[in-house]
């Protein structure tokens, strides 16, 4: 029998490797990615500038009705929320934004998502920041997502129901986008770009909800035999081929709901005078 001789490998510093391809370019992106997204999402939240009277994420320009998806659904703060202006419950030092009221559901999600979570803890935690990558955690190894914070994570099943809905959501406000008020007081068919952006935006949210792996277990993942859940079984194929685009979808629709809203923004501050219409 002969000894085999053990050789153990020595433990490297922070963003030590052997590897010699760029394997920071990714993680750096996802940095730059996420972290500017946040800083945007959080600063349009505080700051729904008013112009014209008429809130910042509401624009009517023209007949139309487009409402950015960073406030949507509005609950409070304007005649058009579900429950009129800012309720009295809330203390008047408080900051306040319709935003601050809903923005928790979809970031829950995406917080959650599997996806996203390999994506932040390689970027912003280096744990590790790539594959064979020495991380900056000196003692301990990755235990898992069974003790607090990580713990958070295994609600990402329950977020999905929210996120389902507002799917929805997002879905109405699309098609109210598909509606002006002409001269006559009456609402007539028409597409703006606005309407584009936000039809758009509601699409590649679906797309990256119903390619989600927990939307898959719920469809059907737990089930043995598909032949006898052949509706089941199509659903089933469908969300598994957005899957395979489950990272496309997740940076298309975060790019793109911050791009409705910054298409907004503008709108309604002035910078863009008017909103081009199709028909």
């Amino acid at each position: 029998m002969v000894d085999v001789p053990v050789t153990r490998l020595k433990k490297l510093g922070f963003a030590k490797t052997l590897r010699r391809d760029n394997w920071w370019v990714v993680p750096f992106l996802t940095f730059l990615g996420l972290g500017g997204f946040v800083v945007y999402a959080t600063w349009s939240a505080f700051h729904p500038a008013v112009a014209s009277g008429a809130p910042s994420y509401i624009w009517h320009g023209g007949g139309a009705h487009y409402l950015s998806p960073f406030f949507s659904p509005e609950l409070f703060g304007s005649d058009e929320s579900w429950f009129g202006a800012k309720p009295a419950w809330i203390p008047g030092w408080l900051p306040f934004s319709p935003a601050l009221l809903i923005l928790w559901a979809p970031g829950g999600f995406r917080f959650t998502c599997y996806y996203y979570r390999g994506s932040y803890y390689k970027a912003f935690w280096g744990d590790p920041p790539a594959c064979a990558v020495g991380e900056p955690h000196r003692g301990h190894d990755y235990r898992g997502e069974h003790k607090w914070p990580l713990l958070i994570q295994n609600a990402h099943r329950y977020f999905l129901y929210l996120a389902l809905a507002f799917v929805v959501m997002l879905g109405l406000d699309a098609w109210r986008s598909m509606w002006f008020t002409g001269a006559d007081g009456a609402s007539h068919f028409g597409v703006g770009l606005g309407t584009i952006l936000l039809t758009l935006n509601v699409v590649l949210i679906a797309g990256y909800t119903f390619g989600c792996h927990s939307f898959r277990h719920l469809i059907g993942g737990f089930m043995d035999r598909f032949s006898e859940r052949p509706i089941r079984k199509a659903c089933y194929d469908g969300a598994c081929k957005l899957n395979r685009r489950h990272q496309l979808f997740a940076w298309l629709s975060l790019f793109c709901v911050a791009g409705c809203d910054v298409y907004l923004r503008l709108l309604t501050t002035g910078i863009l005078s008017s909103d081009p219409r199709l028909f």
